[in-house]
């Protein structure tokens, strides 16, 4: 089955789609992107999470949990098309993941659970998605389960995610008795047998067809509304044709103005052959995206999507394994070959490739050369990172990396045997290369080696691919949560003089600094810096030396040595030494003076806290919402989907540890939850003693 093409193809990269498949825990991408491989071809029997057969979830981890873990990169064919696939985490605690994809992908297809609608997580990675300007298309899968309903999933869309659903399908029956769609551009019906074979194509159905037309009809006028040449073509004609509004229906699309909604059941393979005919068409290539942006000797730069530009790619995930290392690179311009020498701007180092492959999960195919527009391996870089800038040596440029989220939650890590530490050091170390939310550090105080994620299960993957990777026995401390310290009430005029001679050149800076709270938002201010000297009294160097020096004591708090937030510095005045002032002496000057601004100041601590979403049986509504409370919760919100109760409650998440057993057995098994961090809120004074 194949669909009217959006355009003549003239270009190779025009025939490229590079997208990620986006969603919450259980809506089935995985299962989406196994029956996206089954349809195209690429595999010749289809994969299930629950027999732990898939092609994307291959790790051990994953196939035992049944749940995504590491994004996993797949290339396929489909109507002429290569379609580079991204499957993606779908839990919090793996966000990370699909912030480094979302970086480099052209469209994303999100997928929707049609009895849930919009979940938590759903929530966030379509807002990760917004941030980045990716294009989207939606499918509601799973409307062969008992309470699916399209039209609900439809009005979650719209409600929690604010866009206009631009619903292009209607499905033939319900739940057990699901069997197709009508597509409503071309008014026909496609159905599939139990068999999994390709879809029938067949005129709608009488019982449907006034609902098709009037479903049509809704369809041309939300389109009609937000685009001009279709609206032009609806006041003459009073319809739209299939080929104005499929056109309509991309632009839209690339432009952020509508989503395009499909719907299917991924699991019983009905579906999938649309979703694929909607990528090609609606969702952008490398050629339709604006050109990249970088940066060069402080210059901005623009890098068109051209095989015969000069080279510039971005390495998005590391894979270091015991035989060497295997870099994840989106190629934006230029062309690279086997063999190949490139400038990695990060290290600002030559890296020579060694071998370039097509990927597909585990399994890979070499390549000669990849250009603009592709997504592949390279193996033999030494020094790339998640995020380094790979570029011509002759045409630098520095690219902007994904973004990097602080850690939430801690463990302390040793071994159990005293030889193994060298061991543990470096597997610890591979493990924070290849995912960069991941840090490992020493506590001054105890000495542990103590390793920092995004949650619980975060840690708890990270710590059992150390077993299974290295062999090595690990003990692991209880988790302990990432606080911040903010200033309540600051200090105005407080003055400080480092002066310092111990035989040569001496120090000497005086400054006056100003210190108060900062409006948070999203519940951490950051911090902000300003200078009201006047009459040159600190030179301008000086000035951002001493910011510096702020800046460099934002990272230990007075309450418990927790980094600091939420406030504003004010350099108010200061005085200089015509021998011995320096840059050092004022960077050592103001990271003293904010040091002892922050003893005189009002602190409070700052405890992060996580939206809490439950699910759980009506009749256990009231043993967990007392839980709750006894875990500090505020309740935020409830509703019945389903036959049954969702509770959303902000948490904090110190007291989400082990919750997920809790919840179990007041729930015989029935209940669960998601989480999502959500900012810092201030901590009651009885965690201010444990968080010392």
């Amino acid at each position: 089955m194949r669909t009217h093409l959006d355009r003549h193809l003239t270009h190779p990269l025009a025939a490229v789609r590079n997208l990620g498949i986006l969603a919450h825990v259980d809506a089935g991408k995985t299962t989406v992107t196994e029956r996206i491989l089954f349809a195209t071809g690429t595999t010749h029997k289809r994969g299930e999470v629950h027999e732990g057969t898939t092609v994307t979830d291959f790790d051990p981890q994953e196939r035992d949990r049944g749940i995504t873990i590491f994004a996993a990169a797949v290339s396929c064919a489909w109507d002429g098309h290569r379609v580079n696939l991204i499957d993606t985490p779908g839990h919090i605690d793996f966000a990370d993941e699909v912030e480094r994809s979302l970086r480099v992908l052209d469209g994303a297809v999100a997928v929707f659970d049609a009895v849930a609608g919009v979940e938590p997580q759903s929530e966030s990675v379509w807002r990760q998605a917004d941030r980045h300007g990716v294009p989207r298309i939606a499918f509601v899968n799973k409307l062969d389960r008992a309470g699916a309903d399209l039209d609900t999933a439809v009005a979650s869309i719209r409600e929690r995610l604010h866009p206009a659903p631009l619903v292009v399908q209607l499905p033939i029956g319900s739940e057990d008795g699901f069997t197709g769609v009508v597509d409503l551009l071309h008014m026909r019906a496609l159905t599939w047998d139990g068999a999994g074979g390709p879809a029938a194509v067949e005129p709608v159905p009488q019982t449907l067809l006034e609902e098709a037309r009037r479903r049509r009809r809704q369809l041309e006028e939300a389109v009609a509304e937000r685009h001009p040449v279709a609206l032009e073509e609806f006041c003459d004609r009073e319809t739209l044709s299939a080929d104005t509004l499929a056109d309509a229906l991309r632009d839209l699309t690339r432009s952020g103005d509508g989503v395009v909604v499909l719907c299917g059941s991924a699991y019983r393979n009905r579906g999938i052959e649309p979703l694929l005919d909607a990528v090609v068409a609606y969702l952008p290539s490398p050629l339709d995206v604006p050109p990249v942006r970088g940066e060069h000797d402080g210059a901005d730069e623009r890098r068109p999507a051209d095989p015969e530009a000069p080279f510039a790619a971005l390495a998005f995930k590391v894979n270091a394994t015991p035989t060497g290392r295997l870099t994840y690179l989106r190629v934006y311009s230029g062309t690279i070959e086997k063999g190949d020498t490139v400038w990695d701007a990060s290290a600002r180092r030559t890296e020579r490739i060694g071998r370039i492959l097509r990927v597909r999960a585990d399994r890979h195919a070499q390549l000669e050369r990849a250009v603009a527009g592709d997504i592949v391996a390279v193996i033999g870089l030494k020094s790339a990172r998640a995020g380094s800038t790979l570029c011509s040596p002759d045409a630098p440029l520095v690219l902007e990396p994904p973004s990097v989220a602080d850690p939430v939650v801690s463990v302390a890590v040793e071994t159990r045997r005293s030889t193994d530490t060298e061991r543990l050091a470096s597997a610890l170390a591979r493990l924070a290369e290849e995912d960069p939310s991941l840090v490992v550090r020493t506590d001054p105080e105890t000495g542990q080696t103590l390793l920092s994620g995004m949650g619980e299960l975060h840690l708890e993957v990270a710590v059992e691919k150390i077993h299974r990777d290295h062999g090595l026995d690990v003990n692991v401390g209880r988790p302990r949560v990432s606080y911040r310290e903010t200033v309540a009430r600051g200090v105005s005029g407080l003055v400080f003089r480092h002066v310092k001679q111990d035989g040569g050149a001496g120090q000497f800076a005086h400054v006056v600094l100003d210190v108060e709270p900062l409006e948070p938002e999203g519940g951490a201010g950051g911090f902000a810096f300003r200078s009201t000297v006047v009459g040159g009294r600190v030179p301008q160097e000086y000035v951002r030396a001493v910011e510096a020096g702020c800046r460099d004591a934002l990272s230990e708090g007075p309450l418990g040595g927790h980094p600091v937030t939420g406030l504003r510095v004010t350099l108010t005045d200061g005085a200089t030494h015509v021998k011995d002032s320096s840059e050092m002496a004022f960077r050592t000057a103001g990271r003293l003076a904010l040091r002892e601004a922050l003893r005189g100041c009002a602190m409070l601590l700052l405890e992060p806290v996580a939206e809490v979403t439950v699910t759980v049986p009506e009749d256990a509504v009231g043993s967990v919402l007392g839980d709750l409370a006894a875990r500090r919760g505020r309740v935020t919100g409830s509703a019945t989907r389903a036959g049954a109760a969702v509770v959303t409650a902000t948490v904090p998440l110190a007291e989400l540890f082990g919750y997920a057993t809790r919840l179990r057995s007041r729930t015989q098994g029935r209940g669960t939850f998601t989480s999502r961090p959500t900012g810092y809120a201030p901590a009651p004074a009885a965690a201010v003693a444990v968080a010392r």
